[in-house]
């Protein structure tokens, strides 16, 4: 009766009038109804990016980054830029070469890494850097692709991100020539939330793997980190991507990005996919050799005790990520990485590391039968919403009543303070919270002190320390108690390099080893 399908027709209609999307220079504000167009040149992909934008940059440390569309921009030059990124690569690749030549204005982000010109230009007053929780990072953007202005969380609450006052700027004599504004703060529950606001960018870059001819992405492994969420919160976002396929080609039930989201697609080319901590399993004799060494195993043997059969853990960088080589045999533990994998397995064997596949410190891992990989807005989802039973963390300083500190040293090292501010505040729906450290710091000045002299991390959120020492539980009114000792050291020495009071438990026991 109708001749041609009325739904056919009116898509036949719709996809001859698709007109190629413009740009505005002045907003940048995107043509509605537009279709991804593809490129084969970088150059032309992020040609029409003005001085001053404010970029969304995808990736993880080096992992899953758009390294083509990042070398397209140095190349041209385009300068004071606001950077929204997790990390800035490293020195001499990734946002770490738009740093190289300060195109780079301002950084928003949660983790400097080991990228030292980062760190001196901020040091040195050469940058502005706004440093956010990873996990509040991930949910503003997440945010700003969903139209939600704000949120609360309680990521942050009693730190410096809530009142004010972290170094934004410094001046070149160190001092600080801009500070981070208060956050507002309301009580749900009993329970205080700052507010965050929603993160939008003017251009996203993303990398993903696939791409098909109408702009849908797919993903490999653990690269969907922060790309996801960005490719909603750019107002133009340009996917970089190792392969373009026909539509139809990925099912719609494994596509990870709609094309609704996609306004650009360039297929990259000459992936270096570099790796910025390449980690090896080691078989044979793998015991502990040097002081440091043997001292940290000590610690971590220690730490291990702490995981359950059936747990699912984050274990920090550092000190607690050594916890994985100590399962105790006869036990499944499901190790968590916020930047996007759940169910992680050891180092792999040397020549079978995937770029494509690494943990929370950059280091190339493997995954056990049943892993799962997830964007990073998911992976702060469970440490928030208390999925997680346990979470270990390396401490600068812990305080007698919990807090710790982990993040800064005030003009003299800033690392950032990544996922450990979601995942102290995780402790309030029923996380633990185990802090693994060496006793003392550099000339034996000690790390556990009646308050914590650097900004801290979290307040009262420690349930338990574990040093070379002993172990000691957290009583976030009553102070600490020792209810571990290791063997040859004395309460006396203890006493000595413990800079606050604690109690000492009537059933003090020798400290445990797996």
């Amino acid at each position: 009766m109708y001749g041609i399908n009325p739904w056919l027709r009116f898509s036949r209609v719709y996809l001859s009038h698709i007109k190629s999307f413009q740009v505005s220079k002045a907003r940048f504000s995107l043509s509605y109804g537009t279709r991804a167009e593809f490129f084969e040149n970088s150059s032309e992909a992020i040609q029409d990016i003005p001085d001053n934008a404010r970029l969304l940059v995808g990736g993880f440390g080096l992992c899953g980054i758009p390294e083509n569309l990042i070398s397209a921009i140095y190349k041209k030059g385009i300068k004071d830029l606001t950077v929204v990124s997790n990390n800035a690569g490293v020195d001499n690749f990734g946002l770490g070469l738009l740093l190289q030549t300060k195109q780079i204005k301002r950084m928003v982000a949660s983790y400097v890494g080991e990228n030292t010109e980062f760190e001196r230009q901020y040091l040195s007053g050469e940058l502005e850097v706004e440093f956010v929780p990873q996990g509040s990072l991930a949910e503003r953007i997440r945010a700003g692709g969903a139209g939600i202005p704000a949120f609360y969380t309680p990521t942050a609450y009693g730190t410096l991100v809530e009142e004010g006052g972290a170094p934004v700027k410094y001046n070149s004599d160190g001092s600080i020539a801009l500070a981070s504004e208060a956050k507002e703060v309301r009580e749900f529950n009993g329970q205080s939330y700052i507010l965050e606001e929603a993160i939008t960018g003017d251009f996203a870059l993303v990398k993903a793997w696939k791409a098909d001819k109408l702009g849908n992405l797919i993903f490999r492994r653990s690269t969907p980190n922060f790309n996801v969420p960005m490719c909603k919160a750019g107002r133009v976002t340009i996917a970089e991507v190792e392969e373009i396929v026909e539509i139809g080609e990925i099912p719609p039930e494994q596509i990870h990005v709609p094309s609704i989201y996609v306004q650009r697609v360039l297929l990259g080319k000459a992936f270096e996919k570099r790796i910025e901590r390449l980690k090896f399993h080691k078989s044979g004799n793998t015991l502990a050799r040097t002081p440091a060494e043997k001292k940290r195993e000590k610690i971590i043997k220690r730490a291990a005790l702490e995981l359950k059969d059936g747990m699912y853990v984050n274990l920090g960088i550092g000190i607690p990520v050594l916890a994985s080589n100590y399962i105790p045999p006869g036990i499944t533990v499901h190790l968590h990485g916020e930047n996007g994998v759940l169910g992680l397995g050891p180092y792999p064997l040397e020549n079978e590391q995937d770029a494509d596949l690494i943990n929370a410190g950059k280091e190339t891992v493997t995954v056990l039968p049943g892993a799962s990989f997830f964007p990073s807005e998911e992976s702060f989802a469970m440490i928030r919403g208390g999925h997680i039973q346990l979470t270990m963390l390396g401490g600068m300083e812990v305080s007698r009543y919990g807090d710790l500190s982990n993040w800064m040293i005030p003009g003299q090292l800033v690392k950032g303070m990544g996922g450990a501010m979601d995942l102290v505040a995780s402790r309030y729906m029923g996380t633990k919270v185990v802090v693994t450290m060496e006793h003392t710091a550099k000339g034996n000045a000690p790390k556990i002190v009646e308050s914590c002299s650097l900004p801290i991390t979290g307040k009262k959120c420690v349930d338990m320390i574990i040093t070379e020492k002993g172990v000691f539980d957290v009583d976030k009114e009553n102070g600490l108690t020792l209810v571990e000792i290791a063997d040859g050291i004395t309460v006396e020495d203890i006493i000595s390099t413990t800079a606050c009071q604690f109690e000492i438990s009537p059933g003090l026991k020798p400290m445990g080893q797996i």
